[in-house]
């Protein structure tokens, strides 16, 4: 009987191309999506549970205010550990970290590496890095180790065994202790060496709050201590804040725990050592998949049912032999699953194809065998059993109920059904009206992002490192790097401006205290990076020379400027400001206010910002170019750069590139709904290329006689057109205010944003009515210059 059921499903695809084409496409397409989508779920909510330890590991962050807003980072200072552990018996044990760029050396090889790590020994302790060489327990213990990566090992000693070798890191020589796997990927901690906390000179200091830029993780006895263990905390810093730091009444500081596995989709805290994705995005991306598959679904119904008006004799033959309706109703779902079975296959070869492709949209580097993962191939049986029960039982019921005497007479004629099928189209056009609405808000707010005024100019700065050795000879490297052709300025400053993380507290003569961003800077950065001044003036030689570091910082002068956040917070306006005293350990005049210019993302709005000289603090090399001959420049600058600075490569960026990557997630987020809303497009236009279908063979007769009594071929396109682009027109109506919601929700998000404006709900359901109407078009255009004769011979 299967065997029968088998056949009689493969000539009925085999008679029906065009629509077994369709069926198969669009499933194809829906079960694509959902394989790609999940690997990428999958990928995203298993951050950081390879770790055994994952339930206990907590990162701690800082949460504190000097008498303005409260600040939270997850930067700590170098006691909270420590203390901690001494404190609370719920701390087993706790590990410091420390991200920096640092210059690695082996015999005649120098690469600047970006992933460069400091720990405390108890690093592989907390975390399940798998060590394939080296003890866990010490191979971080003695100050001049280091561990590598086998990445790292192939690139410097290539097959030769690393561990003894030297490597040198600036001026100091670390001998190789260890050799670890790759970070996975699915890790927020990526590295490719490690060397003991102890090698920075900030950790060698006493334990301190406040002073440093590490990131705290604890390892906790139980799961279940993470919040008694918080409030814990909270009570304890009240205690520190008052008595050891002896802080003012609105001060305080306080730390807060966040679960490990919850770090990179729930935590919305800057400065991490990966980008945090969202659970929002998650979401979304579930609910696309499972839209798109539904719409597939839809359209397998909606064919099912138009390709039976074809099969009204084999039905009735079936029922007069004596086939039952439960047979009938397994016959149609049977042809279902093979359908179904035919797409999964080809869905599994189409998202091999696509891997590429999908790893350049999401940003990740999946392998072909991520497809191929038990998860996923479960989750594909059962998505193929749901979908081929589902998309075939609807048509099965209906077909298999209908009446013998009514089939042999008239055929099939299932108005009682059509509200239904409307319906479905509706619901469809909504899905994608939706995408088109929401795709075409976030690539405006993406334009808007990369085409706002942000303050100053970020195109054409090549951005070159800065280390202690240059520090000495900067005015000279300057001066010659400003003078290569096609150089427009040169200037030095701690931080990028697009993301300045420099945390810091001003107070005024009266004890006003406020919490900043700060940026040191040379004399040159203001014009460099054509800041706008809107009250004093620039930097100029004296302020340079007020920076007195001799006979113990005795003449020590700062010079200041604020932005015009900063001015207002202090109750000034920006003249008011010009002349005034305030101080940061060493005080200073204020010559200037600049305009305020976002110097992080524009999720967040402009806060107060300190800029002051200090050429010490100098961590990053500005060159403004002039863009005409820039292959020639930069040849010029490397030249210079290996004369002057054989202690490091020559590797440089742009800033505006800097800058894009800040909004990595939401171009990756444009880019994925831009993809999947044509997608959704493609699939609803199928199912109203059934619909229509099915309406052309319900209606061949009065299509025929209208034919004879003069009808054009315009008049019977516009006669079976016009319901289904209502239908359109409903599906806007529905979808636009859904559309206006969710995108008004993400937009939120952002401190700086577009409006939204009427014209994208306007051309959102344009767009649909065009490729519905050229949809509809191409079945009512043939069904309209089809021979009447033979319509009315056959009806």
């Amino acid at each position: 009987m299967i065997k029968n059921y088998l056949k009689i499903a493969w000539r009925n695809l085999k008679k029906n191309r065009l629509y077994a084409f369709v069926n198969i496409i669009g499933l194809t397409i829906g079960i694509v999506s959902c394989l790609l989508i999940g690997i990428y779920i999958k990928h995203e909510l298993s951050y950081d549970r390879f770790n055994q330890n994952a339930d206990k590991i907590v990162r701690v962050t800082m949460d504190y205010s000097l008498g303005d807003a409260p600040q939270k980072t997850v930067l700590t200072g170098t006691k909270v550990g420590p203390q901690f552990k001494r404190t609370f018996p719920s701390v087993v044990d706790f590990v410091r970290l420390d991200k920096l760029t640092r210059v690695v050396g082996y015999k005649n090889q120098l690469f600047d590496e970006k992933n460069f790590l400091y720990a405390d020994p108890s690093f592989f302790k907390i975390f399940s890095f798998n060590l394939i060489e080296g003890n866990a327990a010490t191979v971080l213990n003695a100050p001049g180790n280091i561990v590598i990566t086998q990445t790292a090992a192939k690139k410097y000693f290539n097959n030769e065994d690393p561990i003894g070798k030297i490597l040198k890191v600036g001026d100091h020589n670390f001998i190789v202790s260890g050799l670890a796997s790759d970070a996975p990927s699915n890790s927020q901690v990526q590295f490719d060496f490690i060397v003991p906390l102890g090698a920075l000179s900030n950790a060698k200091a006493p334990e301190n709050w406040w002073n440093a830029n590490l990131i705290t993780y604890l390892l906790l006895k139980t799961q279940d201590a993470v919040k008694p263990l918080e409030k814990q905390i909270i009570a304890y810093m009240k205690t520190v804040s008052t008595g050891e730091l002896k802080m003012g009444r609105n001060q305080y500081l306080t730390y807060h725990l966040e679960p490990l596995k919850s770090v990179h989709l729930h935590s919305n805290l800057p400065d991490g050592f990966e980008p945090n994705g969202s659970i929002v995005y998650v979401y979304i991306l579930i609910a696309v998949a499972l839209l798109i598959l539904i719409i597939a679904c839809v359209n397998y119904v909606n064919l099912s049912i138009a390709q039976s008006a074809k099969r009204s004799g084999e039905i009735g033959i079936r029922k007069v032999l004596g086939a039952a309706r439960l047979q009938l109703f397994k016959q149609f779902v049977g042809e279902s699953f093979v359908v179904t079975a035919i797409a999964s296959f080809l869905a599994i070869s189409v998202a091999t194809i696509l891997i590429p492709f999908f790893n350049k949209l999401s940003g990740k580097q999946f392998q072909y065998n991520a497809l191929f993962d038990p998860f996923i191939l479960l989750c594909l049986i059962a998505l193929g059993i749901i979908i081929g029960f589902a998309s075939g039982a609807y048509p099965a019921l209906l077909l298999s109920r209908v009446q013998i005497v009514k089939i042999l007479k008239s055929g099939f004629s299932f108005t009682s059904g059509q509200n239904v099928r409307r319906s479905l189209i509706v619901f469809q056009f909504i899905i994608s009206i939706f995408l088109i609405i929401t795709t075409v808000i976030i690539l405006q707010q993406l334009s808007y992002i990369s085409n706002k005024d942000i303050g100053y100019n970020k195109s054409n700065v090549v951005v070159l490192p800065v280390d202690n050795k240059m520090r000495p000879q900067m005015d000279a490297f300057k001066k010659v790097i400003n003078n290569i052709p096609g150089v427009v300025g040169v200037a030095t400053a701690n931080d990028e401006p697009i993301d300045v993380k420099w945390g810091d507290n001003i107070q005024t003569k009266d004890g006003k205290n406020v919490t900043v961003n700060a940026l040191p800077m040379d004399e040159d950065f203001i014009r460099t990076m054509r800041l706008k001044i809107v009250a004093g003036s620039h930097f100029d030689q004296t302020d340079v020379l007020q920076i007195d570091t001799t006979n113990n910082y005795k003449n020590f002068r700062y010079t200041f400027m604020l932005n015009e956040s900063a001015a207002r917070a202090l109750g000034w306006t920006p003249q008011q400001a010009i002349g005034k005293e305030i101080s940061r350990y060493y005080g200073g005049r204020i010559k200037a206010v600049v305009k305020d210019f976002n110097f992080k993302s524009l999720h967040d709005p402009i806060g107060p910002l300190l800029i002051f000289l200090d050429r010490f603090q100098s961590r990053n090399l500005f060159v403004r170019i002039s863009g005409a001959n820039t292959s020639s420049t930069l040849k010029s600058i490397e030249k210079i750069w290996k004369e002057r600075v054989p202690s490091r490569p020559f590797e440089y960026k742009f800033l505006d590139e800097d800058y894009d990557a800040l909004y990595r997630t939401e171009q990756r987020t444009g880019g994925i709904f831009s993809t999947f809303s044509a997608l959704a497009i493609l699939l609803a236009c199928t199912g109203l290329f059934a619909v229509t279908a099915f309406a052309v063979a319900q209606r061949t007769k009065e299509i025929g006689i209208r034919k004879v009594l003069g009808a054009n071929v315009f008049n019977i396109v516009l006669l079976v057109s016009k319901d289904f682009l209502l239908l359109v027109v409903i599906a806007s109506a529905i979808a636009s205010p859904i559309a206006s919601y969710f995108s008004g929700k993400w937009l939120q998000d952002f401190a700086y944003r577009i409006n939204i404006h009427w014209w994208i709900f306007l051309a959102a359901a344009i767009i649909a009515l065009i490729i519905a109407g050229l949809t509809v078009s191409f079945q009512t255009i043939k069904a309209a210059l089809a021979n009447p004769v033979k319509s009315l011979r056959s009806e």
